[in-house]
């Protein structure tokens, strides 16, 4: 009877350690596609930059529609993000955050001085 309880905790711990491997895994995920969102939310505010200043025209453009579409995309990756967590551990858990979030700084504040001061 013993060995059979035994058993049983040992398959509960490995499947609790399979559980937080996996949602290691996705946190990751959900971190390097976060990464990337805000990345490319910042490069194209940037691209703005390069161009010379032209008349409004009716139509955004499509690079307003590629910033858009990455801030869309960025919220429910964030929710897998903060979702997957461990949260025994906060301070660890939301580091990887500070880049994405002074990416994501700069790009609205960079497109802030795009629209209203050039």
């Amino acid at each position: 009877m013993e060995n059979h309880l035994n058993r049983i905790q040992s398959q509960n711990t490995n499947e609790g350690k399979t559980n937080s491997i996996r949602n290691q895994k996705i946190n990751r995920a959900a971190y390097i596609v976060t990464l990337v969102l805000s990345l490319i939310a910042l490069f194209t505010v940037l691209t703005g930059y390069l161009y010379p200043a032209q008349p409004r025209e009716t139509d955004e453009g499509s690079a307003a529609h590629i910033f858009q579409l990455s801030i869309a995309a960025l919220f429910p990756t964030l929710i897998v993000f903060l979702a997957s967590a461990d949260w025994k551990h906060p301070a660890r858990s939301a580091r990887p955050l500070l880049f994405p979030a002074a990416a994501l700084t700069i790009a609205f504040a960079a497109l802030f001085y795009l629209e209203h001061y050039r």
